[in-house]
């Protein structure tokens, strides 16, 4: 070698993706019966909620959101969902509209299942939290694509995959804003529970749970938008919906059904994010009543 010359050293190659597939691979033939079991809820939940939303007339639907909206917001979203889901139904969308607002909502309820009671464990437990958070990046930073290879191999094609990818990417922001919302009520009203010698379980659901609740609902508004979000992802493995009217129009390059798909997703959007909001600003009005009182 010649004076001043300089080796580069070459790190040995690990071979995490080699780890990841082997995971896979052992999960898929040692607990198939697991997959099974939950891609059957699953399908199950998703068909039947499918089947309630489309067994009414689309106005009859429609005007029944109206008013949910006029009761919860007020009357300039309950014109806005008459209009919106109007203009799903002349676009020839209802149907597609209604499998992803079912995909959307099953997603949603599995989420907030899991996220409220794991962000609680971690806002009540130091250890809990320090353990959660890593996984709760990697999950906000993987790109969504991602979650839809291992979901493909446990649950094949179909409704199941895009639901499971769905509450992956999903979680995050509820367990997040739980444990916020938890670590974030007022010391004093806690210790005065205890020194009323209140059990913990009652402080949690009594005092810490209702005044966090403007939180959790954000965490949780936040939540449904992420999973409408994946609606076209989803749309990859066969989840169909609207998801499949957007691929369609961008592998036929048919700019009409591609943006027609988007707008509706953009309706249910705006209508999920709304209603929402309206039951968060509700829990608020009803946590600083409480607290007057």
């Amino acid at each position: 070698m010649r004076s001043g010359e300089v080796v580069a050293a070459e790190l040995p190659r690990v071979p995490v993706g080699d780890w990841f597939d082997g995971l896979v691979t052992w999960l898929t033939d040692n607990v198939e019966w697991l997959f099974d079991a939950v891609g059957a809820a699953v399908e199950g939940a998703v068909d039947g909620l499918t089947a309630v939303l489309t067994a009414p007339p689309p106005l009859v639907l429609t005007v029944v959101l109206a008013v949910l909206a006029l009761v919860l917001r007020g009357w300039k979203l309950s014109v806005f969902t008459l209009v919106g889901f109007g203009l799903i139904e002349s676009m020839e969308l209802w149907e597609p509209a209604m499998d992803s607002l079912a995909l959307v909502l099953v997603a949603a309820l599995v989420s907030v299942v899991i996220s409220v009671p794991l962000g609680i464990a971690a806002a009540r437990n130091d250890m809990v939290s320090r353990i959660v958070r890593p996984v709760l990046d990697l999950m906000q930073t993987m790109p969504a694509f991602v979650y839809l290879i291992p979901a493909i191999f446990f649950f094949s094609i179909g409704v199941v995959p895009g639901v499971v990818a769905t509450v992956v990417f999903a979680l995050p922001p509820g367990v997040r804003l739980t444990e916020l919302g938890i670590r974030g009520v007022d010391a004093e009203m806690v210790e005065a529970g205890e020194a009323f010698g209140t059990p913990p379980g009652r402080i949690l659901t009594r005092i810490q749970i209702p005044l966090a609740m403007p939180s959790i609902m954000a965490g949780i508004n936040q939540l449904i938008m992420l999973s409408l979000s994946m609606v076209v992802i989803a749309g990859m493995v066969g989840a169909g919906g609207l998801g499949n009217e957007v691929l369609e129009g961008i592998q036929r390059v048919n700019i009409a059904q591609g943006f027609e798909g988007g707008v509706a997703v953009v309706v249910l959007a705006i209508f999920l994010d709304r209603i929402t909001s309206a039951l968060g600003d509700r829990t608020a009005v009803s946590r600083a009543m409480a607290q007057v009182s």
